[in-house]
């Protein structure tokens, strides 16, 4: 126990922009400071619902938007750690607060004092005259309070409120499963010959991995979240991309201490069981009633309208790699750890194309810079400035300041680029602080990335997938920036879960527009722009592979909708995990072996231990709009700072506080249109 006065948590940082000072933070001082912010918000609540006067919007709506301030700095504060560097230590704090932030969050969002007093006003909103943001606040606070249980009764809030404990913990256990998993998992190879196809810089990396493991002398290979790996498209040898697949594919089903089987059975029998008691048939159903897809009928409807053509292409492309294998001097049967290389070699007899060639354009500097920075500028007439004198939570985690055009302060992005041990897989956004006119506070962001760092000295080179997950994660950097509302409730990326990858995808567009290529894509020792006959094949061959794409992203999307359809009886059963993912990629005909889904379930982050639980279909739902508004901005002129102040005032500037959907008809004045996203991926024809 520390003593609050001496708590860096329970007081505002000094830093800019009140960026916590990790410098003055221990663990030691997490729990405590949960604790006294614990105790905080529940003072501000009960001071909320002790009021003897009728609700009103003043006395009720706006006490509520100024609560729980300290809860939200010392949250945000701690989950950044937990997630980009969580040493065993945190991981125990994580594990111990799970519970005790979901009984919290039960505490206030199921007080049913608080809830009449939102209903109150709810029943009477076209009698109050209030301001849209004023007026959508309460009709989302009366929705999310009933949707998460505020209307039960006093047992049915029992149960709920054990149900969201059980999760919170099981959750955090399938988190710390995978990561240690992973991490075990990781490939050791003992000859740089084995590596054959890797860069100098990529062996640079995997040697500093062994080094840093107490291997020295040999490589060694992390994994990435997704099923695939980046080094599978140019390993030689194909018994080291076999190693490489298999170890990723047996993540979490080894019948070990970090087996997470037993662990995703329970969290999808016991999201049922809590689906049943708020009424409906099933989590999927309870998710999507309150995202802009509104029931899985929906997403199943979009999902099997895209999975026979993307089955039909994915069949398509894995014949003509057979083709290949079958010309060379050995040929064999194409497995699923062969399919990677072999597009390659495909790609490059179609296109003349070698995208494994690409990497000495995109030095990490450069992109990050002359990319990802100057595109932003040309658009939203934003600059940036490194500020090394701001210390972040690690040392590899770099700070920026920025400002609008008029010179005013805008915020701070955080960019974490490189992989490690206490990184969780994958790419996110996160905020450490929220912008809100209420509070007064300005935006501070954080992009984190998990890609390979090169050994000290050696610059760091990005694959065009990397490149692109860099756009992608700015993305959702700028929605969190951009963002001006009055109330926290509705800060930067609180939008419907199916709405919020859609700033992000739309961002990916630059990667190839001429004017922000030209400026980041120099080689690394000569300078030299990529030549344009390169730039003309990455255009020509953008529909390629896309069968296989979309098929494994298909395939993981059905499996985290199958397990989260099941009812409450269903889910109850003692379901063979394995049997059940192949039984459902069978239905919905996605069931080639040699194109695995992008996650399986028991490594399957973004559903079991994240906020994407029968909401992976998110990403193909916002493409909808992305691929639509690509084809918008090139019918008006693209890269301009009209389009871009277009985009940030009706889009990502109002952050949560108008139904998305509506923002985006404001923006292009209409709904979306599918056809430009099946012209994309390859799907209409």
């Amino acid at each position: 126990m520390t003593d609050a006065s001496s708590n860096p948590l329970l007081t505002p940082s000094a830093l800019p922009y009140g960026l916590p000072d990790y410098r003055e933070i221990t663990p030691a001082h997490y729990l405590p400071a949960f604790e006294a912010a614990f105790a905080e918000h529940r003072i501000e609540i009960d001071a909320i619902t002790r009021v003897r006067s009728m609700p009103t919007f003043e006395n009720t709506m706006i006490p509520l938007e100024q609560s729980g301030d300290l809860l939200g700095r010392v949250a945000r504060t701690f989950y950044t750690v937990s997630s980009a560097d969580a040493t065993a230590q945190i991981q125990e704090i994580e594990e111990t607060l799970a519970p005790l932030m979901s009984a919290h969050q039960d505490a206030i969002g199921l007080d049913g004092a608080l809830y009449w007093r939102i209903k109150t006003l709810h029943d009477q909103l076209d009698q109050l005259e209030l301001a849209p943001e004023d007026r959508y606040l309460v009709e989302r606070r009366y929705r999310e309070m009933t949707h998460a249980g505020a209307g039960l009764d006093d047992a049915q809030k029992a149960t709920l409120t054990d149900l969201n404990q059980r999760l919170s913990i099981l959750t955090t256990t399938f988190e710390k499963n995978l990561l240690a998993d992973t991490n075990d998992l990781a490939v050791v190879f003992d000859d740089a010959d084995e590596l054959d196809g890797l860069t100098a810089g990529e062996l640079s990396a995997a040697a500093q991995n062994a080094e840093d493991r107490g291997l020295p002398g040999r490589y060694v290979i992390t994994l990435t979240l997704f099923t695939g790996h980046p080094y599978l498209s140019t390993l030689t040898r194909r018994e080291s991309r076999e190693r490489l697949l298999t170890a990723s594919r047996s993540r979490g089903s080894r019948g070990n201490e970090n087996d997470n089987r037993e662990v995703l059975r329970t969290i999808v029998r016991l999201r049922a069981e809590r689906a049943s008691l708020l009424g409906y048939d099933s989590h999927a159903a309870y998710v999507t009633s309150d995202e802009t897809a509104g029931s899985p009928a929906a997403v199943h409807a979009l999902l099997r309208r895209l999975a026979v053509p993307a089955a039909r292409n994915a069949g398509r492309e894995q014949a003509a790699l057979q083709a290949i294998v079958d010309a060379g001097d050995a040929p064999f049967a194409l497995d699923a750890h062969d399919w990677a290389y072999y597009t390659e070699k495909v790609r490059a007899a179609e296109y003349d194309l070698d995208r494994t060639a690409l990497r000495p354009w995109f030095e990490a500097e450069r992109v990050l810079h002359d990319g990802v920075f100057r595109a932003a500028t040309a658009l939203y007439g934003v600059t940036f400035t490194e500020r090394p004198d701001v210390p972040a939570y690690h040392p590899d985690a770099r700070v920026f300041e920025l400002h609008n055009a008029d010179g005013s302060a805008l915020g701070l992005f955080v960019l974490d680029l490189y992989t490690r041990d206490s990184k969780r897989g994958g790419a996110w956004m996160n905020s450490i602080v929220s912008q809100s006119r209420l509070r007064g506070t300005d935006p501070i962001v954080v992009n984190n990335l998990n890609v390979p760092k090169p050994a000290a000295g050696q610059p760091t080179l990005l694959t065009l997938d990397e490149v692109t997950t860099l756009f992608h994660e700015f993305g959702h950097a700028l929605h969190g920036l951009f963002a001006v509302v009055t109330y926290p409730h509705f800060a930067g990326t609180a939008v419907f879960r199916d709405f919020v990858e859609f700033p992000s995808q739309v961002n990916e567009m630059w990667i190839l527009w001429p004017e922000v290529l030209t400026g980041y894509a120099r080689h690394v020792d000569t300078d030299e722009p990529l030549p344009r006959s390169v730039v003309d094949k990455l255009h020509a061959s953008e529909a390629f592979n896309q069968g296989f794409a979309t098929s494994e992203y298909l395939a993981a999307s059905w499996i985290d909708q199958a397990w989260h359809s099941l009812t409450a009886e269903q889910a109850a059963a003692d379901l063979d995990v394995a049997a059940f993912e192949a039984a459902a990629l069978t239905d919905i005909g996605l069931d080639n072996p040699v194109v695995p889904t992008r996650y399986s379930s028991t490594y399957f982050a973004h559903v079991f231990s994240g906020g994407y639980s029968a909401g992976y279909y998110s990403y193909i739902w916002s493409e909808v709009l992305d691929a639509d508004t690509v084809e918008w901005f090139g019918e008006n002129g693209g890269l301009t700072r009209e389009n871009g102040d277009r985009f940030r005032s009706r889009l990502l500037g109002v952050g949560g506080s108008k139904d998305p959907l509506e923002a985006y008809r404001d923006f292009r004045g209409r709904d979306a249109d599918i056809a430009p996203l099946l012209h994309r991926r390859g799907l209409d024809s």
